[in-house]
């Protein structure tokens, strides 16, 4: 039998269609990248390309409105910028300027000021867009637990790790060995506590926001309908927090260590150590889940836990798909408008980006 003309033998066109098939299985896949770091721990490279850089310990990380990336280099006590040309830059913390102990989260406020929080010197600190001014915006310096109703920058908080913006403008922070989240009002800079009783104890789904035990608030994150979202470190489990009704939702993660649950109602995975949380312009929470060396997303239409990044195994690899790419304690995770999901992959000293 002959092959009609210009019409490939049936085997070559199965293998073609197979091939295809193949191609496009892959351009599924979420690929990942290092944009910053060479994975050595270390402090050189100010000034040039990022990814020739030295990091150690990042964590918190959030992009700004040109395209920068700001990165909290923990152990090296520094702010550090990624500008959108590929250029690394120490912003706050150098041997010239103030020392930092452990900052592990940074955002911007609506009007481009840069605020961060240092665990070590219980602290929130602002850095003025137009200026460069830095000011103490909460915590006397000091650990402890005081000040509600007064100045917010008199009052004592204990290894705060993670911040927020609410719609309002007002400043709220994961107070973390007072299992407390205290709440800055921003126009009269009065600090308070805005949930959590200082037992750390499991918090009933559908209890009230006030009055509440939280037990390890790690990470905060709001949504666009400004519901906060947070993850517990010692409870192993993600929270919503209804700002509207008052009342929180158990979002995910059964309280019980483990790694189980992907591809599952998120309720009922299980979580070891969540230490970052951020929310996607569609919604969507990812959360690092830290002693598992992996990323992972509440898929929050369906209820789902899904997996992201890291094979829960700990090391470092440069593999190009996400899910092969082996993590270390990351910290830091922030989705940027683009949709682009940063990672804080901190004991491979690296910032890692999926697109």
């Amino acid at each position: 039998m002959k092959t009609p003309l210009n019409k490939p033998p049936f085997g070559l066109r199965l293998l073609c269609a197979l091939l295809v098939t193949i191609s496009s299985s892959a351009a599924t896949q979420p690929v990942i990248r290092t944009v910053a770091g060479t994975g050595t721990k270390g402090i050189d490279g100010d000034g040039g390309p990022a990814i020739s850089a030295q990091l150690n310990d990042p964590s918190g990380i959030c992009t700004g409105p040109d395209g920068s990336l700001y990165i909290c280099d923990t152990a090296n006590g520094r702010i550090r910028q990624l500008k959108p040309d590929g250029r690394l830059l120490t912003l706050v913390g150098s041997t010239n300027d103030l020392r930092l102990k452990e900052p592990y989260e940074v955002r911007l406020d609506s009007a481009g000021n840069l605020f961060w929080v240092e665990r070590l010197n219980h602290c929130v600190r602002r850095r003025d867009h137009q200026s460069g001014i830095i000011t103490m915006i909460a915590g006397n310096g000091t650990a402890g637990f005081s000040g509600d109703g007064g100045p917010a920058d008199e009052a004592q908080l204990n290894e705060p790790h993670s911040i927020g913006f609410d719609k309002a403008g007002d400043l709220y922070i994961c107070d973390v060995k007072n299992h407390r989240i205290r709440k800055v009002d921003m126009k009269s800079h009065t600090i308070a506590t805005f949930s959590g009783t200082g037992e750390r104890k499991p918090t009933p789904d559908g209890a009230a926001i006030a009055g509440a035990p939280l037990s390890g608030p790690r990470a905060l994150a709001f949504d666009a309908d400004g519901n906060l979202w947070l993850a517990l470190r010692e409870g192993n489990a993600v929270l919503k927090l209804d700002l509207a009704s008052g009342v929180i939702h158990h979002a995910a993660g059964t309280g019980q260590k483990g790694f189980t649950g992907d591809g599952g109602p998120a309720k009922e995975c299980t979580f070891n150590g969540p230490k970052g949380i951020a929310v996607a312009p569609n919604g969507n929470v990812y959360i690092a889940d830290t002693e598992n060396h992996a990323i992972r997303m509440i898929d929050v239409k369906k209820g789902m836990i899904v997996p992201i990044a890291g094979t829960g195994e700990r090391g470092d690899n440069e593999e190009s798909a996400a899910l092969k790419c082996k993590l270390s304690r990351p910290h830091g995770i922030f989705v940027a408008a683009t949709g682009a999901i940063y990672i804080g992959d901190t004991e491979n000293h690296r910032v890692r980006v999926i697109q």
